[in-house]
């Protein structure tokens, strides 16, 4: 039985180890390429019409502000087309009817586009509005996005080169400063966008479109194959079938796209749970492309290893159980050699705190008071394990699920709250009960270091123990928050 638990646990921590070092790979090529900037190098002779897409599904909150701010844009009004690609089952559809008759009569050229059905959900909605999309360049911004007044300036100018298919911003955090749970999320977030879409685009790897903040070129959609909606990850599907056909990807650090976070635990759950489950459907379908391919093997290794990333959370579900019997194991005796060598994936652990830090020093004056979240973003990462992991079992596995879209509330100050509003998640499943022993048994681990005096696993005891703890007991106060109003 130890041999086995040794074996499990030396596999489980060398592939957490080699998507850990990754950190120091994207930190070498951001020094290598830091000053590198993508400069239009062409421009329009006039400028182009573009249509705006809006998807959106009972969006009562935050659907006006939305459509408010996409007609402040400023571009001429003769030149942009606005769809609403409304699947709403609620009052949504009756706001949204309201303000697009009234920037009708403002002289915008808006539609409210409805379907039958959600067939093919957001995937659905992008091609049913393709159809009839008049403008060549297509943004998209989902419901909880703010953008700003020059973005199609901003971002419109690099599709003078006819080789670009796609310009994506990068996100900001309207609420960042929320809660905990948002400061977390903003921590994650500045690390894929600064550092990861940075490093990728300026390395000449692939990078993906966000769902969000971007403009597409609208052959280049019909020329990849449109949207599918066989994968929750549409936006990483398109992105890949169209670099694979030559097309090129500009992403902006610079520029932001200001949207709101997650707030409720739940919420934030159920888009890990599709992002997971959709990176891992992409990776099942795009790689046999990427591999039969004829771009070069750095290209193919890196796309490999981007698209299988979310492969690590069923190792860290399985290194939090083999924690805790690892302790007595070790105290048994006759191990010396194997727990010396294993000291070595700390490296993991330092790499992915300098990626963190990197990305905050780039963009916050105030990057010190933020990284020192740091922890509780990795303890919050080990509590999400197992709400992932099943999202990459379902995945690997071939299991349809519904496209969840996670709720907004038009959270911006500390004092907005969902409490009470529509949307919010009241459910208790399984998983939570299974998270929250979870976090009795990694209590274990944490009084069995104290008591062997294991002083050096205890700081990842107690990040198991507190990830598991504050996700299953914020995940049921956040179901029953309106009673304990």
């Amino acid at each position: 039985m130890d041999t086995i638990v040794l074996i499990s646990y030396f596999i489980s921590l060398s592939i957490l180890f080699i998507f850990g070092l990754h950190g120091f790979v994207l930190l070498y090529y951001h020094r290598k390429y830091k000053d590198v900037n993508f400069n239009p190098t062409k421009e329009f002779n006039e400028k182009p019409l573009v249509t705006i897409q809006l998807p959106l599904y009972n969006e009562l909150y935050v659907v006006e502000r939305l459509i408010d701010r996409v007609c402040e844009i400023d571009y001429p009004k003769e030149k942009m087309e606005i769809q609403v690609l409304d699947d709403s089952t609620d009052e949504t559809i009756g706001v949204v009817s309201k303000v697009v008759e009234k920037k009708k009569q403002e002289g915008f050229n808006i539609k409210h586009i409805r379907r039958d059905s959600r067939e093919g959900f957001k995937a659905g909605a992008l091609k049913e509005g393709l159809k009839t999309a008049s403008g060549e360049y297509l943004a998209i911004f989902d419901a909880d996005f703010i953008p700003h007044s020059d973005f199609l300036n901003k971002t419109l100018k690099f599709f003078a080169d006819e080789k670009v298919g796609m310009v994506q911003t990068r996100w900001e955090h309207l609420n960042g400063d929320h809660s905990l749970i948002t400061r977390a999320q903003a921590l994650a977030l500045d690390g894929h966008f600064v550092i990861e879409q940075t490093v990728r685009n300026k390395a000449g790897f692939f990078i993906n479109f966000n769902g969000t903040g971007g403009v597409w070129r609208k052959s280049c959609i019909e020329d990849a194959g449109n949207w599918h909606a066989d994968t929750l990850t549409e936006d990483l599907d398109l992105s890949y079938r169209a670099q694979l056909n030559g097309w090129k990807f500009v992403f902006l650090k610079d520029f932001t796209s200001p949207a709101e976070l997650p707030s409720e635990i739940n919420a934030l759950k159920s888009q890990q749970f599709r992002w997971t489950k959709g990176a891992i459907e992409t990776a099942k379908k795009i790689l046999p492309l990427v591999w039969r391919s004829d771009i070069p093997l750095r290209l193919k290794l890196y796309s490999s290893f981007h698209l299988t990333n979310n492969i690590v959370f069923p190792f860290i579900l399985l290194a939090a159980i083999l924690n805790v019997p690892l302790i007595f194991v070790k105290n048994s005796g006759g191990h010396e050699v194997y727990f010396a060598f294993m000291s070595i994936f700390v490296l993991a652990f330092i790499s992915s705190f300098l990626f963190y830090l990197y990305s905050q020093k780039d963009i916050h004056p105030d990057w010190r008071k933020r990284i020192v979240l740091f922890p509780l973003f990795m303890a919050g990462s080990m509590g999400f394990a197992l709400n992932n992991s099943r999202a990459v079992f379902e995945g690997l596995l071939n299991r349809k699920s519904e496209f969840v879209r996670t709720p907004k509330f038009k959270l911006v100050s500390e004092k907005d709250t969902w409490v009470g509003k529509k949307y919010s998640d009241k459910k208790i499943g399984f998983a939570v009960i299974v998270e929250l022993i979870m976090a009795f048994y990694c209590l274990i681990g944490v009084v069995s270091s104290i008591y062997f005096m294991e002083l050096a696993t205890l700081p990842f005891q107690l990040l198991f123990f507190i990830g598991f703890s504050f996700v299953s007991i914020t995940s049921i106060k956040h179901a029953f928050a309106k009673s304990f109003k």
